[in-house]
């Protein structure tokens, strides 16, 4: 039954896990699995990985990432290496694989052509600012020509308009056929993190709690459940 109503569900939130050790991962992940509707692993925050353990108290769809620095991620190893991680999570069996649009051309469409049924986001991150109308919709058919399941495009707010420009990318790729993420981060772009899967992105991001924050402006589960319950959602 918590399942069904789970899926269910109109608005779908993803929590991700950014702990540093397997075992504060797995804590956070046990309790996460009761309040969301997806899980974000973020490998660049863990010092180690093993897939075994997350999918053996596995619930939720799993969204596997592994963010380099430039995208705003912890990743200290190669890209070769970082690259043959998303081919292992691929291998398991993983939900998901959430993979920079400014990754190595070659790369990525190796990776998109084995992907084994396997969803791919290609995910595009602008932490300074919101570009132009047009350049959003730019990065989109960029992103959209690699045919992924999912495009992702965040960018930074520095005034409330930006949100207006990022939230209008919703019905510019729905009329597409394409599913999108996109919101803004930063103070001024929470709103656009509780309106866009009302708009119709695919899900939303939250913290499990205050201190374990993926990106700026992002907030609780419990604030964000709590919106949506006011706005009856």
């Amino acid at each position: 039954m918590k399942r069904l109503l789970k899926d269910e569900r109109r608005i779908k939130i993803c929590i991700p896990i950014v702990e540093t050790t397997i075992e504060s991962a797995l804590r956070s992940m046990k309790k996460a699995n009761t309040q969301c509707d997806l899980i974000e692993i973020r490998r660049d925050y863990l010092r180690s990985f093993d897939f075994k353990s997350f999918f053996s108290i596995k619930e939720n769809p799993i969204i596997f990432t592994n963010r380099k620095r430039e995208e705003g991620g912890r990743w200290e190893g190669s890209e070769k290496e970082r690259f043959m991680t998303l081919k292992e999570a691929i291998r398991f069996g993983i939900d998901y694989v959430d993979i920079e649009l400014r990754s190595e051309k070659e790369e990525l469409l190796n990776l998109l052509k084995n992907k084994r049924g396997v969803k791919i986001i290609i995910s595009y991150h602008d932490f300074e600012k919101t570009p132009s109308t047009i350049e959003i919709q730019r990065i989109f058919e960029k992103a959209n020509e690699f045919r992924p399941d999912i495009v992702k495009i965040v960018t930074y707010a520095r005034s409330y308009g930006d949100n207006l420009r990022i939230l209008s990318l919703i019905p510019y790729a729905k009329k597409r056929g394409k599913k999108v993420l996109a919101f803004t981060m930063g103070r001024k772009g929470r709103i656009s993190r509780i309106i866009s899967p009302i708009l119709g992105a695919a899900w939303t991001y939250a913290s499990i709690n205050d201190g374990k924050k993926s990106a700026p402006g992002q907030l609780t589960i419990e604030q964000m459940r709590e919106v949506y319950k006011i706005l009856g959602c």
